[in-house]
């Protein structure tokens, strides 16, 4: 290692002479990555609960080099801008490592003159996975664990002058049972591109011998107190420490204590921290030998207290300094197009925490990933209640349902990561809730990791298990529903958590990912996506009145690669559902609602409104050029001889208005019908096998079937496997009268529905089981119909019903089909 620092040394002077940089291609990236480059990537403190006055960034650009996994680089010729991860677009490289190989790191640093009598602390805020680090040629230290920070005294290894960090990062990925969230070396569905290396900041800091080394500040909102209790291993028996609590710069409490001992910082008439008023107090910590101050760090304290108790109508709820407030928020899965695990700015992991803020979300499930520490403390400035995940592992398990893990090695190293990820965020008032397992994914022992968990952090609450396998343990009872929420119900000792639902999808052209994406329930149009909202907001706000619902998770904050169910699109460049709507909606103020069979006719309609809340005044229009005070209120059935857009809003007593619904109503000429002689029951049916390339529908006309048949109904019978197989249905429907026609297709993965050579449902692209629906107007009789599909891989359905003119809906049965 020494022969191979001495040759690098040789080449970093150029290095940091030529710093050009530019970010790599990617497929999709946000409006902030134009602000990044090497003078300013990530410049913002990086411990904002611990700050000190003195400090140097690392993060830049480094050289980097990637080696088979027992090798040393022969050179670094690479150039990686620091803290983005190797696979990002950010990082300039966008390449993948592997568990086979390691991905090394170079750089150089001087610590300044100034610094020299005291130690020098090197912090890494994360390196996924395992991390070995040098200092001029010495190794000083390494760390396991993809998601906490860690630290090393590089004072023994300083020689002045110009210094050489080396890091060398191992991280087996997919390919082991370390805690790796959704990181997968070949993406799809609900899994992403891996991350690899350094992906947080790198900083310097110079401490005294004797120096806080951190400290716990307990809320004690009964007790109107803050215990604060300091690390300071180093310090002299003789050493103590004075605890300053300030409100608005005015000192609020002051004691002297001794290091590793709780101070008592009373707190007369406590300002509580909640999401409506997220105030903290400032924290003053001095480590002192006399009259002397040998160490200072500042932060801040929230006073708040959660817990599980009963309401005022003998319910079980979550309490929120004692009462019960609806926990409502997102999961937020914290990956960008252009970083991956790495927001691009620290701007733009802040518009995204405001975004959530203005569209009524008082809190977030961070799901099965840890942020910078900079991230809580906009949580916590910001008043948005946490739940936080541990990242999932692969832990082999003794069959998929029985708790009982096989490998120590990894339970152990899971267990040692979740401790430290509960110690190193302890300070922060937005987490409430810890989540050690997500879905049975790596599941085991739950009952005594709960344990551990409430051990290590008493003070909050522990969702055992999110979804799935519920062990009885924890704090919590916590489903997940897909789409429709369908939430559990609260026991004796336990709140009733509704923990993912939703993934209501729609697909932005020119935000997207790939050309396709998925979703839980895809949508054509925004209207559309926006109304299935306000109904789950409708279930929800009537499950915590009648049902002892105490929080809810919709899935999810953004889109993720091929996974188009956000709020938000990949690149945060559009809201699918309107700011304002959504806060109007999880407030129960949805817009109106046609009423209405469809949205073709062929003669003549009737158009209902109504309000989804009570008491509400409805306006409308159907004029699209007329200003709204023109508009009409609603006093019945609006009638319609001719295609009319229609537009509403409903308004309460208590000045709250919704949304403007729009409505469009097309008058239709029906299909001719298709003369047809001879035809024999059932559709012509041909089957496809691929080798899993498939993302979308293929031109099936161009392909050759590997077989083909009859097939009597519409379903994966003909289909040989469960997996890479497509089906294409052809032949004629019969309808015995002439009107309208609605079809509801669902399928995992993509599907097409084609009647008289138009497509009347597009529900293509990768995605689970999910409906979609179309209409069209048709003449009795006969009409060509074809129906595409195909599957990937994992999960498979395909139904087709239908319904029209006195026909309520039903599935395609054999009766309508012809060849």
């Amino acid at each position: 290692m020494n022969r191979l620092l001495a040759v690098a040394f040789l080449a970093l002077g150029a290095c940091a002479r030529t710093p050009a940089w530019q970010p790599a291609h990617a497929p999709l990236m946000t409006r902030w990555a134009v602000e990044v480059s090497p003078a300013n990537a990530h410049p913002e403190y990086p411990r904002p609960l611990m700050r000190r006055a003195v400090w140097h960034n690392l993060n830049g650009l480094w050289e980097y080099a990637v080696t088979a996994r027992d090798s040393q680089p022969a050179s670094f010729g690479g150039r990686i801008l620091v803290p983005y991860p190797i696979e990002s677009a950010l990082s300039g490289v966008r390449d993948s490592v592997g568990p086979s190989r390691t991905l090394w790191y170079r750089r150089a640093f001087a610590v300044p003159e100034s610094w020299r009598g005291q130690h020098v602390l090197l912090h890494f805020g994360a390196v996924d996975w395992e991390a070995r680090v040098w200092v001029n040629g010495t190794e000083i230290g390494s760390h396991r664990g993809g998601y906490d920070p860690f630290t090393l005294d590089v004072t023994p290894a300083l020689r002045g002058g110009r210094e050489e960090l080396v890091v060398a990062v191992w991280d087996p990925t997919d390919a082991g049972t370390q805690a790796r969230g959704k990181q997968v070396r070949e993406p799809r569905g609900i899994f992403y591109t891996s991350v690899t290396g350094i992906w947080q900041t790198v900083w310097l800091e110079p401490v005294p011998a004797a120096a806080i080394l951190g400290y716990v500040a307990t809320p004690d909102v009964d007790g109107s107190r803050v215990l604060v209790t300091v690390r300071a291993p180093q310090a002299a028996s003789g050493d103590r420490v004075v605890a300053i609590l300030t409100a608005d710069a005015r000192e609020v409490a002051r004691d002297l204590g001794e290091p590793g001992k709780a101070i008592a910082l009373p707190v007369p008439d406590p300002r509580l921290w909640s999401p409506e008023d997220p105030f903290l107090y400032d924290l003053d910590l001095r480590l002192v030998r006399g009259t002397a101050v040998l160490d200072r760090v500042t932060g801040y304290v929230g006073l708040r207290k959660i817990a599980v108790g009963r309401d005022t109508h003998g319910v079980t709820r979550l309490l929120l300094n004692d009462r019960f407030v609806f926990q409502s928020g997102p999961l937020d899965q914290g990956y960008w197009p252009d970083g991956l695990y790495t927001a691009p700015t620290e701007e733009a992991m802040v518009s995204d925490l405001r975004t959530l803020k203005a569209m009524g979300f008082n809190m977030l499930r961070k799901h099965v990933k840890v942020e910078p520490e900079t991230y809580y403390a906009w949580c916590d400035r910001l008043g948005i209640l946490v739940w936080q995940d541990m990242p999932s592992a692969s832990i082999p398990l003794a069959g998929e349902d029985a708790d009982r893990a096989t490998d120590s090695t990894a339970t152990r190293q899971f267990e040692a990561e979740l401790v430290r990820l509960v110690r190193t965020h302890v300070n922060h008032p937005s987490i409430v809730m810890w989540v050690p397992f997500n879905e049975g994914w790596g599941q085991y022992d739950t009952r005594r990791i709960a344990a551990l968990v409430h051990a290590t952090d008493p003070t909050r609450l522990v969702d055992a298990a999110s979804g799935w396998y519920d062990r009885g343990a924890g704090d919590v009872v916590d489903t997940h529903t897909y789409p429709d929420p369908r939430p559990p119900r609260p026991e004796r000792s336990r709140a009733a958590v509704l923990g993912e639902y939703g993934g209501l999808g729609f697909n932005a052209p020119g935000h997207m990912w790939r050309d396709t994406g998925w979703g839980y329930a895809l949508f054509a149009d925004r209207e559309a996506l926006t109304e299935r909202f306000e109904d789950f907001f409708r279930l929800l706000r009537a499950a915590a009145a009648d049902s002892g619902l105490s929080a809810a998770v919709y899935t999810q904050t953004s889109d993720i690669e091929t996974e188009n169910n956000g709020l938000l699109t990949y690149d945060r460049a559009e809201a699918k559902i309107d700011l304002t709507a959504v806060a109007l909606a999880q407030r129960g103020y949805a817009a109106p609602r046609a009423r209405s069979r469809a949205p073709i006719f062929v003669d003549r309609m009737a158009v209902e409104l109504r309000a989804v809340r009570p008491g509400a005044q409805i306006r409308y229009s159907v004029d699209t050029t007329t200003g709204m005070e023109t508009w009409a209120e609603y006093r019945g059935p609006i009638d319609l001889g001719a295609t009319t857009t229609i537009r509403a809003q409903a308004f309460w007593a208590e000045g709250a208005a919704s949304r403007v619904s729009t409505f469009r109503f097309v008058k239709a000429t029906p299909h001719a019908a298709t003369a047809m002689a001879g035809g024999e029951p059932g559709l012509s049916v041909d089957v496809y096998e691929h080798d899993g390339s498939w993302r979308a529908l293929p031109d099936f006309h161009a392909l050759t079937p590997v077989r083909s048949g009859v097939a009597r109904h519409i379903d994966l019978a003909p289909a040989p496997r469960h997996d890479n197989v497509g089906l294409r249905f052809h032949g004629y429907l019969h309808v015995p009268r002439t009107g309208v026609y609605g079809f509801h297709l669902t399928s995992d993965d993509g599907s097409r529905l084609i009647v008289d050579d138009s497509v009347v449902v597009d529900h293509d692209g990768v995605h689970g089981a999910s409906e979609r629906s179309g209409w069209v107007a048709l003449e009795a009789g006969f009409h060509s119909i074809e129906l595409q599909f195909f599957q990937g891989r994992g999960g498979v359905a395909l139904a087709l019903e239908l319904e029209g003119p006195d026909l309520p809906r039903r599935e395609v049965s054999a009766g309508w089909l012809y060849h």
